[in-house]
């Protein structure tokens, strides 16, 4: 039932619901004690509301948004308050008693107050909002951009100034309740001083020393970094929030081009969710901005999403446009008709290209480039994994299987997860193996956002792990190395100290206008930074039983240092069972949807050489045996040549693959424009033999 209704509420937890619950309540609450009149019930429930409105805003509430909605925004119900405090007063007989008319008079200066206030933020943030933001660009020996006020100025600037009304209504409830005006003017007079004094600490920030240069001042001054720094090649990228995920797979191999990268983003939002990169980093929200921006030296546009704001840079002809995409599967995602807007589509291997000569979208065979993955370099192959801190059969007798799910997708339709439909399944026959297997479970990010049954279908899998875990740690024939996990886990603590120290040398810039003057990478410190990622991820490794059950979530371990310590995958039809191929390990995927081994088989490239489950997963015998055993695995064979058709050859590496397409892309664009600048002084020459 909480459940229930933490899901109807929108709110993430049952503290957030009971929160939220009290906040509303109370105002009823406060209204009666008025009406009584009772001080301490009204004191009681007045503090109730406040607590538990800090609390949501604290929280993010998706409540708190929506009651500005409905006319319950943050003002009026601090006005409510206020107003239901002069009720009491008068309910008190206190009408004709100063500490009414103070009352009053202060509330009314104190929302006086609230115009200028709000007056002054908004100019600040607007006057400090760049049209573009960067990252390791360098700005700040080109223009001047003034420090940003300090972020308790503006940081939930309207609710910090609503509750300087706290002393009022503590002094003034103070006062009815004393029979004595004193602590009530006290409060009075510390609210009005507070709420002016907040007023005129924002005002030296609107002065001209104080403004950052205007928006044709500063995309002048990009244009300037543009033709020193003359970049080839350029990654674009537009999405929400949650697709960040779709740029920073790329970062990587964007700095590992040998010609110049260039980054161009669209969201300020993906730019605050951009993983740390050493390539230069251009935000542009306005599509005007953008298609007035220096690019000439740009020959090769890389597009990881098929997305309506390609077009703003799908319209320069001087450069080539490619889509990469941002990931190999049988999605219908990977056979968008959009693609044929491109110059050339560039694919892993062979199947990329077949995929589209089957979909028979209007892309031409000979506008596909095969690249490889060069995402996939950090995966192990069995071998290779072996080598590694837990890969392998790390104790000789407890192999570790992967359940990796994709999400329900953005139709809800129940076959595109395995999770809602055959996971429990799927978890229960793994936990109950004989001889036993370790379970690692990580779910897709997205899971449940769409559909409710999808998040409760995981917190039962998840639930299903926990208890597993729990009863195996009691298991005798399980033996833990308490010593080794306890010096894994020093490790672990060392290094995040380490990390969190390093984070916290760069600061957190005031605003974005400061991070764009300041938003140079220290390459030493993200260098070590990336040494200290892979010492974390070994050490994490280590810092519990090799037979432990796991529940990973999150960032880190990320789902690739899931494949290295894994002998074997459960998955869906996604760009993670391609991925995991590169390893050559067992694996198997779900045909949720039921169409058959054949017709699955026929319909999906990737599951040509895996394990087919049906809901009910009584086939994971088949992939436990191909673990235990290798030399009977019966696909083994398969696996090698479905890899090579899906992910291309091993040699020459990918990296190598994705540097020669776009060097000879390169080519191309300029012959292009070499030759479009031939053409006048062509038909000049022309007009001129012929008169």
């Amino acid at each position: 039932m909480i459940s229930t209704a933490i899901r109807v509420a929108r709110v993430g937890s049952a503290a957030e619901l009971a929160a939220a619950v009290l906040m509303m309540a109370g105002f009823p609450a406060i209204m009666v004690a008025a009406l009584i009149p009772s001080v301490p019930a009204f004191a009681a429930a007045t503090a109730v509301t406040y607590l538990a409105d800090h609390y949501l805003h604290r929280q993010g509430s998706y409540l708190i948004n929506r009651l500005s909605k409905v006319r319950a925004g943050l003002s009026i119900r601090f006005l409510i308050r206020q107003l239901l405090l002069i009720l009491l007063l008068a309910r008190l007989d206190l009408s004709n008693n100063l500490i009414f008319y103070g009352a009053t008079a202060c509330f009314i200066a104190f929302y006086g107050l609230q115009a200028p206030h709000g007056a002054l933020v908004t100019l600040i943030r607007n006057r400090r909002r760049l049209p573009v933001a960067t990252r390791n660009v360098d700005l700040a020996s080109r223009i001047r951009i003034p420090d940003a006020p300090p972020m308790g100025l503006l940081n939930r600037s309207a609710e910090k100034m609503l509750h300087l009304d706290l002393a009022a209504v503590v002094g003034v409830v103070v006062a009815a309740a004393m029979d004595s005006t004193l602590p009530g003017f006290i409060g009075i007079g510390v609210t009005i001083a507070l709420g002016s004094l907040y007023v005129l600490a924002l005002m030296p920030y609107v002065s001209k020393r104080k403004i950052p240069p205007t928006a044709d001042e500063v995309l002048a001054k990009v244009d300037d970094w543009l033709r020193d720094y003359k970049p080839e090649t350029v990654l674009y990228f537009s999405g929400s929030k949650d697709s960040a995920y779709q740029v920073n797979m790329w970062l990587e191999t964007m700095e590992q081009l040998v010609s110049r990268p260039l980054i161009i983003l669209r969201e300020r939002v993906i730019l605050q969710n951009l993983a740390p990169t050493t390539v230069p980093v251009i935000c542009v929200p306005g599509g005007v901005h953008l298609m007035n921006m220096d690019l000439s030296t740009v020959r090769v546009a890389l597009y990881a999403a098929n997305v309506g704001k390609n077009i703003h840079l799908l319209r320069v002809p001087t450069m080539k446009h490619v889509f990469i995409g941002h990931g190999d599967s049988d999605k219908l995602a990977s056979v968008n008709p959009f693609s044929k807007a491109y110059d050339e589509v560039w694919v892993a291997g062979r199947a990329g290209r077949d995929r589209y000569a089957i979909a028979d979208v209007g892309v031409r065979d000979e506008d596909i480039v095969e690249v490889g993955r060069p995402q996939l370099a950090p995966i192990q192959t069995r071998q290779g994994a072996a080598d590694g801190p837990r890969g392998g059969a790390a104790d000789g007798r407890c192999p570790t299987v992967l359940y990796a799910p994709t999400w329900e997708g953005w139709d809800g339709d129940p076959g595109n997860t395995s999770l809602m439909l055959a996971g429990e399944n799927i978890v229960q026959t793994l936990l109950k193996a004989d001889p036993p297997v370790r379970v690692l479970y990580k779910p897709h990010p997205f899971t449940g956002t769409v559909l409710a049954k999808a998040g409760a279908a995981h917190q039962k899998v998840t639930a299903l792990i926990e208890a597993a875990a729990a009863e195996r740690a009691t298991d005798p024939r399980f033996q833990a190395d308490a010593a080794a996990q306890a010096t894994a886990k020093a490790e672990l603590a060392r290094i995040e100290a380490r990390l969190a120290a390093l984070a916290g040398n760069g600061g957190e810039k005031g605003d974005e206008a400061e991070a764009t003057r300041d938003g140079v990478v220290d390459v030493a410190k993200y260098e070590e930074i990336a040494r200290l990622r892979g010492e974390w991820n070994d050490a994490y490794w280590r810092s519990f039983p090799v037979w432990e059950h796991r529940v990973v979530t999150g960032a880190e371990p990320r789902l690739y240092d899931c494949f290295n310590v894994s002998d074997a995958m459960v998955s869906d039809i996604s760009s993670v069972v391609s991925d995991f191929i590169a390893s050559g390990k067992p694996y198997a995927v779900t045909d949720s949807a039921e169409l058959g081994v054949e017709e699955f088989k026929r319909q999906n490239t990737a599951v040509r050489a895996a394990t087919i489950l049906s809901n009910r997963a009584t086939e994971l015998g088949e992939l436990l045996d191909a673990v235990r055993d290798p030399a009977a695995d019966p696909l083994a064979e398969d696996r090698v040549e479905l890899k090579q058709y899906l992910l291309g050859p091993d040699e020459p590496a990918s990296i190598e693959q994705f540097n020669t397409a776009v060097a000879n892309l390169a080519i191309k664009a300029e012959a292009r424009n070499v030759g479009q600048e031939s053409r006048p002084a062509a038909s000049t020459a022309e007009a001129t033999t012929k008169a």
